[in-house]
């Protein structure tokens, strides 16, 4: 069976997930057959010359009727825009991938994860950094046993394309559209991959703070209020006992899409950097120091589905695996990971952090 699938946004993920679709006949003869059918946005204009390049058969600005040509449904917008078409498309049993985070704020996640528990369909959030051979390892490092139990998480994601006061404000600066900023952009990664090596959260410790209130619009003189964060920070406190530490900024000058994670264990410990996406550095029991191992070998996570030993993998990579995972479980009718659950829980981490900030104290979940 062919899998007709939508897409609703075109820009930097429409056209991530678009490259993904575009490339899985090539590196996974074993992947569903998928015919990128619809693409929806509200610049008709836009619209077709996105259509022509990304390859999908016809465009709309209507999703509601878009949901009626389709058996998969890629939800790319604003936050603000997940739940409503996300909701209806999960109501008419169309499988749902929808980009991080769930949603723009707590409420309307839950009811996302409601809408797909009542549904056939099979629902799964973009969690793109699940699908790196290296993260993959590291999952495999921890549950082994290798570095003892764990006792402590250390997450950050830096990016500097907000340290200029003079950049352009977008929705993403727009609490009610994106429902945060540093917070729910960069966090809900970090808090995906803490609660996917070391376990559930229990509750949190947070600070945001907001260090440029306006900037100017994009195609004008005025100034905009900016109304999410710049940067936060929070204490993680896990059900198993562990504890954590994140932090996310978007004007930390001189990274531009700095991801990096620490496990500590009670025989050892390992790192990861998304600048160095394809190693693991793993301090084992015996070692006085952290050994750099290269994911690349064909033993290794998805590396068989690429290029021989040795030759490095990139970003755009998670993505193809991601959805090669994702339209497998549909084809096959299996449950798919990270799911609408596993979003829903970092949405709660993230509301906990707003609330902790608001109140200065430790928020249960």
């Amino acid at each position: 069976m062919t899998l007709r699938v939508g897409f609703l946004g075109y820009r930097f993920m429409g056209k991530a997930h678009a490259n993904a679709l575009a490339r899985l006949p090539m590196f996974f003869p074993d992947a569903p057959e998928v015919t990128r059918a619809v693409l929806v946005g509200r610049d008709e204009e836009a619209l077709a010359a996105a259509a022509d390049r990304l390859g999908f058969e016809k465009t709309t600005t209507d999703w509601e009727a878009a949901l009626d040509e389709i058996d998969v449904f890629y939800n790319l917008a604003p936050n603000y825009l997940h739940p409503e078409p996300t909701i209806a498309a999960l109501e008419r049993d169309v499988n749902v991938l929808c980009e991080k985070p769930l949603a723009h704020d707590l409420d309307a996640a839950e009811r996302m994860v409601e809408a797909a528990t009542e549904s056939d369909a099979i629902a799964g959030i973009a969690f793109n950094y699940r699908f790196l051979p290296a993260i993959r390892m590291a999952k495999a490092v921890v549950e082994s046993g290798e570095i003892g139990d764990v006792r402590q998480f250390r997450g950050r994601y830096l990016q500097d394309w907000l340290v200029d006061p003079d950049a352009p404000w977008s929705w993403r600066l727009d609490e009610d559209l994106a429902g945060s900023g540093a917070l729910g952009d960069l966090g809900a990664h970090t808090i995906d991959l803490a609660r996917y090596l070391v376990g559930d959260v229990e509750r949190v410790s947070g600070q945001l703070r907001t260090f440029v209130e306006e900037r100017p619009e994009p195609d004008g003189d005025e100034a905009r209020e900016v109304t999410v964060d710049d940067a936060y920070t929070a204490q993680l406190a896990f059900e198993n006992g562990a504890m954590g530490t994140v932090e996310g900024s978007r004007v930390a000058p001189g990274h531009k899409n700095d991801q990096t994670i620490r496990v500590h264990g009670t025989a050892g410990s390992l790192q990861f950097s998304l600048e160095r996406p394809n190693e693991l550095a793993v301090k084992e029991p015996e070692q006085r120091g952290y050994e750099t191992r290269l994911v690349t070998d064909e033993t290794d996570p998805y590396v068989d589905h690429w290029w021989p030993p040795g030759h490095v993998l990139g970003w755009e990579h998670a993505i193809i695996n991601e959805n090669f995972e994702f339209l497998r479980a549909i084809d096959r009718g299996e449950p798919y990971q990270p799911n609408f659950e596993a979003g829903v829980a970092v949405q709660r981490v993230l509301d906990a952090t707003v609330r902790s900030d608001e109140a200065t104290k430790w928020m249960p979940l």
